[in-house]
């Protein structure tokens, strides 16, 4: 009854995951490759715990 109110960690984490997309896509459209590298490493981390998450029951 009380996980009713409990905030999903797997709505977060996707979020988290398009905005860390997002935020590549616009590095890599103004040029800078190595943050583009380094947002697309990070969200490529979120992907990973997500798809763990998603996992596990």
């Amino acid at each position: 009854m009380f996980n009713l109110f409990k905030a999903d960690p797997r709505k977060k984490l996707q979020k988290d995951y398009e905005d860390k997309l997002a935020q590549a896509m616009q590095a890599q459209r103004n040029g800078d490759i190595r943050g583009y590298s380094a947002l697309q490493e990070e969200a490529e981390t979120l992907y990973a715990r997500l798809e763990a998450l998603n996992e596990s029951p």
